[in-house]
């Protein structure tokens, strides 16, 4: 839920990347990290495990500035991919305003891609959420791979909703901005 403040003019909304491990969701916090100017990004945290994979969640917050009188700020967070740390993907969720969904393009990763989108569907339905109020746009992330599942074929196994859906190559910056623009325009429309 976007929080308001009336007083100071101020919105903060909520974005959760959410994937399967090793998708590209802190390669998204990454490049967007480096990519903006300091004057208008925090500072990225990491809290990762000894393998260097997301333990608990990454952390980015953007100041887009004005936006219709209020200063807005949206807040990104990543997800741990892995099933096991599905309580913290729960704990992620939670309040969250739009989210990118990251699936990785490789064959192999497809059985995973699915479990972790109705993972996703199930956590959101705890809470009550109306999945027809959050905004949900889709990453397929890592097109550059060799063994790359087809776009239609991404679109089957996990786009029945038909939410708006992107190509991507998080690391090279492919798509990352366009994602990200998707879910923070769709965000702000609601609040209309």
């Amino acid at each position: 839920m976007v929080l308001v403040n009336y007083a100071d003019r101020k919105l903060t909304c909520k974005v959760v990347y959410y994937g399967t491990g090793e998708s590209g969701k802190t390669s998204n916090l990454i490049y967007i990290y480096n990519t903006l100017d300091s004057a208008i990004r925090s500072e990225m945290t990491c809290l990762e495990g000894l393998n260097e994979r997301t333990l608990f969640f990454d952390f980015l917050s953007i100041n887009l500035g004005d936006v219709k009188g209020f200063n807005t700020t949206f807040s990104l967070y990543t997800s741990p991919g892995q099933m096991q740390y599905n309580a913290a993907r729960k704990i992620i969720l939670n309040g969250v305003d739009g989210i990118i969904f990251v699936a990785n393009s490789s064959k192999s990763e497809k059985e995973n891609n699915i479990q972790s989108y109705n993972n996703m569907i199930q956590n959101l339905k705890e809470y009550n959420l109306n999945l027809n109020n959050i905004p949900i746009i889709l990453q397929y992330n890592k097109r550059d791979l060799d063994n790359a599942l087809s776009f239609e074929e991404l679109e089957s196994d996990i786009n029945e909703a038909r939410h708006p859906s992107f190509e991507a190559v998080a690391t090279q910056g492919q798509g990352v901005f366009a994602t990200l623009k998707a879910v923070s325009n769709s965000i702000l429309a609601n609040l209309q």
